[in-house]
């Protein structure tokens, strides 16, 4: 009777653990689903959308910097949350990248942990440069406030940024921006820290929202006349013609520096539609923080890349070649004319 009894008990025990591991692989497959990798007008209307992300034939990152972007940006989904953040939490990362910039790395530290940030140092093996990360302690939680992470180059006086809006949503436009950042010294990369589409209406859209923590960094950014590059993404028949669309938006100012990175491109075999010479499809003359570099007559650049230039790793690499044919001259404080 008592082995009998034992018999049972073994074979429920048996049943329970089959039973959590069928549970475990079916929660797996479901957190383990990738955004869609599509891409919208940057105007009003939805791009046509891009296929569904496949894996990238790009392999793995190169550098420690670009692996962080690339690892924090992986969960990214348009179904995820997105918290609006208060005017003091955008005020107070903004505050705290001026304290980095003017080498005020303690009291950064302790400004960005009153709103939940902290700051870490690392050094990029690839380059040898040590950087900044300004990121958000609830990026590491079940249910993220999506308000972005920042990464700024200590080993050199900082003079550009590059800036990722729409990470995932635009696909693989992080690690263009991380590529571009590890490319020249002295620059800043902002990057969004939710898909596009995440939260309520537009509210993770930080291209097109004054209330976000990424528009205010870039505020910070301009009113110290840092120039900007903001990296975007369109689907491929969206325009067939080009491999990338180059805008200043609004301003003036950009224009010489957009004449340099286009010229790049073509000599990278890209064709280029330049905003500034013809009528191109999004053109980003609605993006907030192309408007702000507008008031502050700062070179901001507004550029699209192809899904096919995004996603072969070939092409990226000579993209980011190209961008760095600009960032090199703002690097050597060449801000607005960009001649020698």
């Amino acid at each position: 009777m008592t082995v009998h009894r034992k018999t049972k008990t073994i074979a429920l025990a048996s049943a329970l653990v089959l039973l959590g591991a069928l549970i475990a692989s079916a929660f797996a497959l479901t957190d383990g689903r990738s955004g869609s990798g599509t891409s919208r007008d940057d105007e009003a209307a939805r791009h046509r959308p891009e296929p569904r992300a496949t894996p990238s034939p790009s392999g793995p990152p190169r550098d420690e910097l670009e692996r962080r972007v690339v690892e924090f940006a992986a969960p990214f989904r348009g179904d995820s949350g997105y918290r609006v953040p208060s005017p003091a939490d955008r005020r107070a990362v903004a505050e705290s990248v001026g304290l980095v910039l003017d080498g005020k790395r303690e009291e950064a530290g302790q400004t960005l942990s009153r709103v939940g940030y902290q700051l870490r140092t690392l050094v990029d093996a690839g380059t040898g440069r040590t950087y900044a990360e300004l990121s958000d302690r609830s990026d590491t939680v079940p249910a993220p406030r999506g308000w972005g992470r920042v990464y700024i180059d200590l080993s050199s006086p900082v003079r550009w940024s590059v800036q990722a809006p729409h990470p995932v949503a635009d696909a693989r436009t992080e690690r263009l921006g991380a590529r571009a950042l590890l490319g020249s010294p002295g620059g800043v990369l902002v990057i969004a820290g939710a898909h596009r589409d995440a939260g309520r209406g537009n509210s993770a859209d930080v291209a097109h929202r004054r209330d976000t923590v990424f528009a205010a960094v870039c505020d910070e950014l301009a009113e110290r006349g840092l120039p900007g590059i903001q990296v975007h993404g369109f689907a491929d028949d969206s325009d067939p013609d080009h491999d990338a669309i180059a805008s200043t938006g609004t301003g003036m100012a950009g224009r010489a520096a957009g004449k340099i990175l286009a010229d790049a491109l073509r000599g990278e075999g890209f064709d280029v539609c330049r905003a500034w010479a013809r009528s191109c499809p999004l053109e980003g003359t609605e993006n907030v923080e192309g408007r702000k570099a507008a008031a502050e007559n700062v070179p901001f650049l507004h550029v699209e890349f192809s899904n096919t230039v995004r996603t072969d790793d070939a092409r990226t690499r000579r993209a980011v070649i190209a961008v760095n044919t600009l960032t090199a001259r703002w690097a050597a404080g060449q801000r607005n004319t960009g001649q020698d």
